[in-house]
């Protein structure tokens, strides 16, 4: 008999769908605490390396509208199948000027771009090909737990969500063991592509697109051109009250997006020569394994808008944190013999904004839904994912110019290769971080008293 999602048991496309997740989260995860170190090691400057780590999450997020719609209609396991070959070949780009064409590394990374046209062009597909199959991974598989999760949605999506904090502890873990064993970041990819070719395995003699199981919803969906995908997403982006939403709640996002541009490059070139940054931005995952339920449980009840709100202050006070370093003993002091000062005040600072992730995240998708006229919910939450876009885009170019003309300004080079930042440019760069979640919280806020006013109108009339 076959397994439905009927009875006390998922059917096995759920927990194929989850393997493959945890996988495909441990890839990404290997490399995203590094990529933009990596890049400026490589020779990319000062300020490609975090433009570019944006253009791939601004990939990642932004091309499931259309790589969707044809996961929909190929179906999720040939879609898959390519994602995943994409994925792999796309790591294999990122290692190649090291582990290939043997590069150095440069301890001491330039203002100015020096890496050769190889290495350029290699960093550009691997991006470009990661992001790609990237786009794809994100539907097919929160699809599948959707179709496969009838009547047990909750649980379903509370196993799903664990799952990708599982799989950024162990990506994480993985690069950590194998770069320091090893003492080559490069590295780091071929633990991401290692990832990814068994996520492709467990694809390809595992998963079952879960149309083919009994129970679980067989209707074929309609087939959409390229040019009604293109007018919906007019449709949703001419309504003025949702554009205004992408708009005021990418602030939350930008700063999410220093996790893996501003910190990185503080930590490398501040406070430490070989820092432990997988390890450092484990506090991110642990806390939401840690404190999901609790948070949940506690606020779970509190309007949409007010969690939102105070998420965006937390993710922004966070960031102050590391102005206590600068003012007291120094950001390269020991703490209990351990760890650098300032990577304490980065631990953290991963771990506010974990917490204030915990009160947006999922509340954005409530608010969306409520957001979107009667009858276009599905339509609206198909465009879910725009303000982590809009975000990373505009939040990568802009962490290297807050980092670079802001706190490095007027930086003195120690002995070994590290910054000794101007304490008051320093703080003025975090207090600027600050700024930006404060103010995207107050955005918001007044964005949602505007919308009670505007909503309010017509009913006056």
């Amino acid at each position: 008999m076959q397994e439905t999602t009927s009875g006390n048991r998922f059917p096995r496309s759920f927990w194929t769908a989850n393997v493959t997740e945890l996988f495909e989260r441990g890839a990404y995860y290997a490399m995203a605490s590094f990529v933009v170190i990596y890049l400026g090691q490589l020779g990319l400057g000062d300020y490609w390396p975090s433009t570019l780590n944006g253009i791939l999450w601004t990939i990642i997020y932004f091309l499931p509208i259309l790589s969707g719609t044809i996961a929909d209609q190929v179906g999720f396991r040939k879609s898959l199948l390519l994602a995943f070959v994409l994925v792999a070949a796309g790591y294999a780009c990122m290692s190649y000027p090291v582990l290939i064409a043997g590069h150095e590394l440069s301890d001491i990374v330039k203002p100015e771009v020096t890496a050769s046209m190889d290495t350029i062009v290699a960093i550009i597909a691997g991006i470009v090909l990661i992001g790609i199959g990237g786009s794809f991974v994100k539907p097919c598989i929160s699809g599948t737990v959707q179709k496969t999760s009838v009547g047990r949605a909750t649980l379903g999506f509370a196993i799903f969500y664990m799952v990708i904090n599982i799989g950024s502890l162990f990506g994480r873990g993985a690069s950590y063991i194998v770069r320091t064993k090893f003492n080559n970041i490069s590295l780091i990819f071929v633990v991401a592509a290692a990832c990814a070719i068994l996520a492709l395995l467990v694809v390809a003699f595992l998963y079952r697109d879960p149309e083919s199981e009994v129970g679980v919803g067989s209707a074929a969906k309609p087939r959409r051109s390229i040019g009604e995908i293109l007018l919906n997403m007019i449709l949703v982006l001419k309504n003025v009250r949702f554009a205004l939403f992408l708009l005021v709640s990418s602030g939350f996002y930008f700063l999410y997006a220093q996790v893996y541009n501003v910190l990185p490059l503080y930590l490398k070139k501040v406070v430490e020569t070989n820092p432990a940054v997988d390890i450092y931005t484990m506090a991110n995952p642990i806390v939401i394994v840690l404190f999901q339920l609790l948070i949940t449980r506690l606020f779970g009840k509190m309007k949409p808008i007010r969690s939102i709100v105070i998420g965006t202050v937390i993710i922004g006070l966070s960031m102050a944190i590391n102005l206590v370093p600068v003012f007291t003993s120094g950001v390269r002091i020991q703490v209990l013999d351990l760890l650098p000062f300032g990577s304490a005040m980065i631990v953290l600072t991963v771990a506010m904004i974990a917490f204030g992730e915990l009160f947006t995240s999922a509340r954005t998708y409530e608010y969306i839904g409520a957001l979107a006229p009667k009858g276009q919910e599905g339509l609206f939450l198909g465009y879910a994912n725009l303000p982590m876009a809009i975000g990373a885009l505009i939040g990568g170019p802009a962490g290297a110019a807050i980092f670079n003309e802001i706190m490095a300004r007027d930086a003195r080079v120690l002995d070994n290769g590290l910054l000794e930042l101007n304490p008051i440019n320093n703080a003025i760069g975090w207090l600027v971080l600050m700024g930006i979640g404060i103010l995207s919280a107050l955005s918001m806020w007044l964005y949602n008293r505007w919308l009670i006013k505007v909503n309010a109108a017509p009913e006056k009339a």
